[in-house]
């Protein structure tokens, strides 16, 4: 057992992980007035998590998938993951009471001004924590396939570590934006966007210790198949219609744009 190659694998991990604190401490930078800030934030939020979930993170699933059954059912079998993590962060949504569900919208003319604020704060705030949530099931997976390529491989390792790590640090302001803006808190804030990326050091420790004996390319590509899908639906269901309402429209469509554009030459950057 080389451990130099394991605790190098091990930092590269870490790294990609913890470089979502960059973007978490955009909460600090944040005026909480600014609500043109927080719709392009919002925006841009959804176009790196849409971006990164179909051509990225579907991708990989589809490949995993292929080389496991073949191309056809490889295939059918990503699709179908991909509409069941849709279902899973659905039904997790609907299920909420509905005093507390960030997307049940009351009435205006049934509550005062403090009453609409408060149902503001609250949805930005369990939207940060949804986005953590699905970002820290992205990462583990993510946090494993870092270890990996770099025990086989260090300079494969330090290009997937380093373009991870871009890859965070727009997913790092998913979290902290909303949850600054509704609590008013930045230690709050950062450190819940912060312990959204330890889930990739952690999927290393855990997949090194635990799972690498049962990882395959079948499972590995279902989960990443099955997060996509979650990531597009929040996405779509929270992030661009919280952006929207928070500010301008066209600032909304010009932050998912932005997303897509960062996303894309990140990935362009390590071909």
């Amino acid at each position: 057992m080389d451990w130099s190659n394991i605790w190098f694998a091990f930092g590269l991990t870490l790294f990609a992980g913890l470089s979502t604190g960059i973007g978490s401490a955009m909460a600090f930078f944040a005026k909480r007035t600014n609500t043109r800030f927080l719709s392009i934030s919002l925006g841009f939020s959804a176009g790196v998590m849409i971006y990164v979930s179909f051509v990225e993170i579907f991708a990989k699933a589809k490949d995993s998938l292929s080389e496991a059954l073949g191309h056809e059912e490889g295939t059918w079998l990503t699709v179908g993951a991909f509409f069941l993590g849709i279902v899973f962060i659905a039904l997790i949504d609907r299920f909420i009471p509905k005093g507390e569900n960030p997307h049940e919208m009351e009435m205006i003319e049934n509550m005062n001004s403090a009453q609409r604020k408060e149902n503001k704060d609250r949805r930005l705030m369990r939207m940060g924590a949804f986005t953590a949530l699905a970002i820290g099931i992205h990462n583990f997976p993510e946090g494993l396939a870092t270890f990996t390529a770099a025990m086989n491989d260090p300079n494969l390792g330090i290009a997937i570590a380093v373009a991870i790590a871009i890859h965070n640090i727009p997913e790092g302001i998913a979290v902290s934006v909303p949850v600054y803006y509704a609590t008013g808190n930045k230690k709050k804030a950062f450190t819940l966007s912060f312990l959204s990326g330890l889930s990739e050091p952690i999927g290393a420790i855990i997949g090194y210790i635990l799972l690498m004996q049962f990882m395959s390319p079948l499972v590995f590509g279902i989960v990443f198949a099955a997060v996509a899908g979650i990531m597009v639906f929040i996405s779509i269901d929270e992030l661009l219609p919280a952006a929207q309402e928070y500010g301008e429209h066209h600032l909304s469509i010009y932050g998912l744009i932005a997303g897509m554009g960062v996303m894309a030459l990140s990935l362009l950057m390590f071909i």
